[in-house]
């Protein structure tokens, strides 16, 4: 089986810089600096329809943790359904308890909404307290694959903990490797955990093309600059796809 690169991106700009770099499938999102969200339905549309290969939806309605309300598992099930009429090919998904366990319940409705999709369980396993128990939710519940560091902060520091994923899955759910993976530490990461799926967003920006620069009217946090565009970068992606070509 060909090694798969998943590229997650947050506007259409990237969408053709990946597919030509070498994704093989694309986690469609908002806000990245957040850590992914929900993309709007236009989005969705339009992403699907220039894209080559799969697309899979980000299905979280806020940033910071995996706690969430009624109300708001309400907004998921209303986006997997806007999915769906996009004609995406999968969502991704993640609830937890205030126990960080799995929340089956929750989690069983988003899969139930995303039947005759593709469902990815998101890095929220990684602030599971039993990994182990964790994935065996996961794997009940139906999902195809679970994305993970490994529960470290990058996924080569997590590579024993994937190993262990890996090992325990045996085949009945895939481990995606996600988190700091790039062209320098992917073979390492497929040779110490035997996963056979990364995925990465091969961040970088580019300057605005805007003529005329007005400075003084700041949009969003000072740390931002709204005149550099986040873009998925194409040697990035290049590069990884030309590193597991050689390892295969």
């Amino acid at each position: 089986m060909p090694y798969q690169i998943e590229v997650c991106i947050d506007n259409i700009e990237s969408l053709s810089t990946a597919i030509k770099a070498g994704a093989t499938r694309i986690e469609l999102c908002s806000s990245l600096t957040l850590g992914g969200l929900t993309p709007s339905y236009g989005f969705m549309r339009q992403a699907k329809q220039h894209a080559s290969i799969p697309i899979y939806a980000m299905i979280r309605p806020r940033q910071g943790d995996f706690l969430f309300s009624e109300a708001e598992v309400a907004i998921m099930l209303e986006d997997i359904k806007a999915a769906k009429r996009a004609k995406l090919d999968g969502v991704v998904i993640g609830i937890l308890t205030a126990q960080a366990e799995v929340n089956y319940e929750a989690c069983q409705k988003l899969v139930d909404a995303a039947t005759g999709m593709g469902v990815t369980f998101h890095r929220a396993i990684d602030q599971c307290k039993n990994i182990t128990q964790a994935l065996e939710d996961v794997i009940k519940l139906g999902c195809e694959r679970v994305l993970t560091s490994g529960q470290k902060s990058t996924a080569e520091q997590g590579v024993a903990t994937l190993a262990n994923m890996h090992q325990q899955a045996a085949g009945r759910i895939n481990i995606m490797a996600g988190a700091g993976v790039n062209a320098h530490n992917a073979q390492y990461i497929i040779e110490q955990s035997g996963v056979d799926e990364l995925h990465l967003s091969g961040k970088s920006v580019r300057p605005s093309h805007m003529l005329h620069i007005q400075n003084e009217a700041q949009m969003g946090a000072n740390t931002i600059d709204d005149f550099q565009i986040p873009v998925t970068d194409f040697n990035a992606i290049q590069a990884m796809k030309q590193t597991l070509d050689n390892i295969r």
